[in-house]
């Protein structure tokens, strides 16, 4: 039972036992036979109640088991398009291949980023729509990555220049892959997911992916498919 250092109880409120977490509170999380000790600063608790140890103190999970859920996360996507605007038709396009996004195990429209792993971001955007999209982005489930379709959404794309243009999604929140292209071409998100579930595979951690800062890396696509 959590209980803090003077033995009085912590008060609990609507998050439950994650209120021990973010309250600083050691205690204790049970299941089976299975008992870790879990404090602030060291780990936490994410938001679908899985225990997220960091991988300084090693999984509590058998390897057989963290190959499992990597296998699952890997082909079992759901997909958010936040789109802002024009290449958001070609992520449409995309989507409308059923067949091609099911091959991939990847499924193109979530009820909503509470539901969703993967979030792709197409479009312009602005300073003033900024603090919505962190906001789309801290209801993501952990562990959660991101997708940036097309030149505005990578660097502001033709209207970088403008005072009310974000310099690319990446200046808000953390992206895994970049798609580029002015608009890309639907084989080009397809194979970006794909690049995506290759750096999910490689993923040390099962149950939890924790980012720090922003990382930046290369476009992650074939270049005679980022546009026509």
């Amino acid at each position: 039972m959590p209980h803090s250092s003077s033995g009085v109880l912590p008060p609990y409120d609507r998050r439950g036992h994650l209120a021990g977490c973010s309250a600083g509170v050691a205690h204790h999380a049970r299941h089976g036979r299975l008992e870790c000790r879990v404090s602030e600063g060291e780990h936490g608790c994410d938001r679908r109640g899985t225990l997220a140890v960091t991988r300084a103190h090693g999984s509590v999970l058998p390897d057989p088991v963290k190959f499992v859920l990597t296998w699952g996360r890997r082909y079992s996507l759901w997909v958010f398009n936040l789109g802002l605007a024009c290449c958001a038709v070609e992520f449409v396009a995309a989507s409308m291949s059923q067949p091609r996004f099911g091959r991939l195990g990847a499924i193109p429209l979530a009820d909503g980023p509470q539901h969703a792993d993967l979030m792709v971001v197409s479009g312009t955007v602005t300073d003033k729509m900024a603090p919505a999209v962190q906001r789309l982005y801290d209801q993501l489930p952990e562990p959660r990555y991101v997708i940036s379709f097309g030149a505005c959404s990578n660097s502001g794309g033709p209207y970088w220049d403008s005072y009310s243009v974000t310099k690319g999604v990446d200046q808000l929140i953390p992206v895994d892959v970049y798609v580029p292209g002015c608009p890309p071409r639907p084989e080009a998100l397809l194979q970006g997911i794909l690049r995506l579930q290759d750096t999910i595979a490689g993923e040390a951690d099962a149950l939890t992916r924790r980012v720090t800062g922003r990382r930046l890396t290369a476009p992650l696509v074939r270049p005679h498919l980022a546009g026509p």
